[in-house]
């Protein structure tokens, strides 16, 4: 089973990219966000791949920029009437970091906004991934709230929101609340729910 492809750019086209290692060919089925951040044609790329296979289709590849990206698919094709497709559709409007949010606020409507996806469907991938890991993870084991839960994560708040969505990525809470509060201590706390997220993970090194 292919897991990552390092090779040249040959084709982008609509749908997927053509990525030539040592003379071999890959065609990649990827979402519009990963073939808009590709390098050009003749660069050389990186992509974590996902391998499935269909009776109908036989084996196709599904090309990601990054693992969080790769086990944000894993999860969503697990729920039930999610296919490749609609998995695409939802992280090209829905990063894993901004999937994650929405999970923790039962934003159903963000994604919905995703190609394809209905509200029934979308109150489904928000109900499915409630306490579900979006992300490869820093943390070993599984991953969780215990049974005293914060008023920080449970308040609306920005920090208690970034907490909920590294929790989703996989982040260990404590280290999820320390990166948080190192973030808001050097931005200020006028930031935004997005760009806290992203600091966030950049002070944990993702």
């Amino acid at each position: 089973m292919i897991g990552r492809l390092r090779g040249v750019v040959v084709e982008v086209e609509a749908d997927d990219c053509l990525i030539e290692v040592m003379g071999v060919g890959y065609q990649v089925r990827c979402g519009a966000r990963t073939l808009s951040h590709l390098p050009g044609v003749g660069e050389e790329a990186v992509l974590h791949v996902e391998t499935a296979w269909s009776a109908e289709q036989g084996p196709r590849l599904y090309g990601f920029l990054s693992r969080d990206d790769r086990a944000a698919y894993r999860t969503l094709t697990a729920i039930q009437g999610v296919g490749p497709k609609a998995a695409l559709s939802v992280l090209d409007v829905l990063p894993p970091a901004d999937l994650a949010v929405a999970v923790a606020r039962e934003d159903k409507a963000a994604v919905a906004r995703a190609n394809g996806v209905g509200p029934k469907l979308a109150a489904r991938i928000v109900l499915d991934l409630k306490g579900k890991p979006l992300g490869a993870g820093l943390a070993a084991g599984p991953i969780g709230h215990t049974g005293n839960t914060s008023a920080a994560a449970a308040a609306p708040t920005v920090s208690g929101d970034a907490v909920a969505g590294l929790l989703g990525l996989g982040v260990a809470e404590a280290l999820a609340r320390r990166a948080v509060e190192q973030t808001l201590a050097e931005q200020g706390s006028d930031i935004d729910l997005s760009t806290l997220i992203k600091l966030s993970l950049r002070e944990l090194g993702r």
